[in-house]
């Protein structure tokens, strides 16, 4: 199977399991304890339906959108996510690049293996960076000053990880930070030829952006991986969101909320949109869908607040659905991660090709033209069906 062999996004996703070592891929793919929320985060959307009007001019469609106060070509963008080098050499600066040759938006994690400066070096299109509220606030502050400097059009704080999820099948799999290969995770790694070919070109496995703290962290006997993990503060409360407002001047995304209550608060301490995520399924198990979340937090903000669904998508129509039930765009981790896994930059350019060919068709069928059009009429729930 080629890349230009896969037309969905799990067909991205088989191609990434043949080619990223086991460890890794259990990684990207797995949530945490029995994986309910994991499976549901996709389920959910086959509760809605979608009611189509017919006889209307559809001879042209026009996917673009406005979110986080920037115009974009297509109404979703990639979430942020950790450690892009695991899954292919390409790393983070791929994912960015397809993003901008679609004309949307990059996310840059923390937690990335390319620096915020080497982003924007990379790419003019917008970006984001998501960012933790650290024991140390200076520390901090200094990613938000950077972000600044380097002309970063939005902010986002991830709200959900006090502790991490309990992610059973990375300790079978033997997945470690930094990675250490073993012999129980040999095999996994031998057998993955172009992986370990782009091994060779790039053996970056840090955290690129607190790559010079290593002498001062070292100096403590500790390398970044445990530095950063001993910055999470569990003592989190609103007033540090409210602090963050102050430091940040543009658009501040609080990720990891599914509640009205949380999307008010959010709202008060600062925020200016809310990504309604569970993490992927990889921390509280047994947690409603994103999907199923969005109604509640819309009534609760109105439209004082802008709504990013993120997480279980992988198709057009499930972009569509939550559009139309009140989303102001949507984001993706996973899927673009297995066009990634799958080849690199090309794999991801390859999602979006496949993503954006689906919301143009489904949007045509719909008979709808414009992304903005899209509203509660064109929704059908399952449960009411006569």
């Amino acid at each position: 199977m080629r890349v230009d062999e896969c037309f969905n996004v799990r067909d991205l996703r088989e191609l990434a399991r043949r080619k990223v070592p086991a460890p890794f891929f259990t990684y990207l793919d797995g949530g945490s304890d029995d994986q309910w929320t994991l499976a549901r985060n996709s389920k959910a959307f086959d509760d809605y339906q979608l009611m189509p009007n017919t006889l209307v001019d559809v001879s042209s469609i026009d996917l673009s959108n406005t979110v986080l106060g920037q115009k974009m070509e297509l109404p979703f963008f990639l979430a942020p996510t950790g450690m892009s080098r695991l899954f292919h050499h390409d790393r983070e600066l791929g994912a960015a690049r397809a993003a901008e040759k679609f004309g949307t938006m990059y996310s840059l994690s923390t937690v990335g293996t390319t620096s915020i400066e080497e982003i924007a070096e990379t790419v003019s299109t917008p970006k984001m960076f998501q960012i933790y509220v650290f024991r140390d606030r200076a520390f901090t502050k200094e990613f938000v000053d950077r972000c600044k400097a380097a002309n970063y059009e939005a902010l986002c704080l991830t709200v959900d990880l006090p502790v991490a999820g309990n992610r059973e099948g990375n300790l079978r799999a033997g997945h470690t930070m930094p990675p250490k290969p073993s012999l129980a995770t040999f095999m996994g790694f031998a057998t993955k030829v172009a992986w370990g070919m782009g091994l060779l070109k790039d053996r970056q496995f840090t955290f690129a952006n607190v790559a010079h703290m290593a002498d001062e962290v070292k100096k403590r006997g500790i390398d970044l991986f445990q530095f950063i993990g001993e910055q999470f503060d569990r003592s989190l409360v609103w007033d540090d969101l409210a602090w963050l407002a102050e430091q940040w001047d543009g658009p501040l995304v609080i990720k990891g909320i599914l509640s009205p209550d949380d999307a008010r608060r959010a709202l008060d301490a600062g925020a200016t949109a809310a990504m309604i995520s569970n993490h992927g399924g990889r921390q509280l198990d047994s947690v409603p869908a994103p999907i199923d979340c969005l109604r509640p937090m819309r009534d609760a903000v109105g439209d004082k607040m802008e709504l990013i669904v993120d997480g279980g998508i992988e198709r057009g129509t499930q972009i569509i659905k939550a559009l139309a039930m009140g989303a102001d765009a949507c984001s993706m981790g996973k899927s673009y991660l297995y066009g990634l896994g799958a080849g690199g930059q090309e794999g991801v350019e390859r999602m979006f090709t496949l993503l954006k060919a689906e919301l143009e068709r489904n949007m045509t069928l719909l008979g709808v033209t414009k992304i903005d059009d899209l509203n509660e009429r064109h929704i059908v729930e399952l449960c009411k069906r006569g």
